[in-house]
């Protein structure tokens, strides 16, 4: 795997090296190993699969807060997204920076979302599917959230008019 560290620190892109042959290729996707030597939280609580049927579907800006933050590896299977995170600690260099990345079935790429990062997603093409690895078991006393929307982030999103839950809709200005 090739680990490239986003300009948030901590945030990593992940790329497979692929082993090709005659019939496709193989690759790894992750490895214990080679996240803790990049000092990656590596534990997995639990994976989640994301299914979103339209184009324009966004879904965020969500995160864990103390004691019980969460990290987290997004990979697409199918389709395609525009992934964000935002950097959310309060003593970071980067603090309420974020950064975007395409992920697809076809670059085959992982984001790396460390805990205290607000992570969300604007699905590019209809019927994309996503897989989360978690580092916590899902507990909604810490979920936290902000709008998708709110300008102390300064997010362009690809597509115009998303579709939203009225929960992701509804979410609260960070700095309010």
């Amino acid at each position: 795997m090739i680990f490239t560290e986003t300009p948030l620190q901590g945030a990593f892109v992940i790329d497979i090296e692929r082993r090709v042959d005659d019939r496709g290729f193989f690759a790894r996707s992750y490895c214990q190993r080679e996240f803790e030597s990049h000092g990656l939280v590596q534990t997995t609580a639990q994976c989640n699969i994301a299914h979103n049927i339209k184009a324009g579907t966004l879904r965020g800006m969500h995160w864990r807060s103390l004691p019980s933050p969460e990290a987290k590896l997004v990979r697409v299977v199918r389709g395609a997204i525009l992934d964000v995170i935002i950097d959310l600690r309060p003593d970071s260099a980067t603090y309420l920076r974020h950064v975007a990345v395409e992920l697809s079935e076809s670059n085959h790429r992982a984001l790396y979302v460390p805990e205290m990062f607000a992570h969300g997603f604007q699905t590019l093409v209809d019927d994309t599917q996503l897989f989360y690895q978690m580092s916590e078991f899902y507990d909604p006393k810490h979920d936290c959230a902000a709008r998708w929307n709110d300008p102390a982030f300064g997010i362009e999103w690809p597509l115009p008019n998303p579709i939203l839950n009225d929960r992701d809709r509804s979410y609260p200005d960070f700095l309010t």
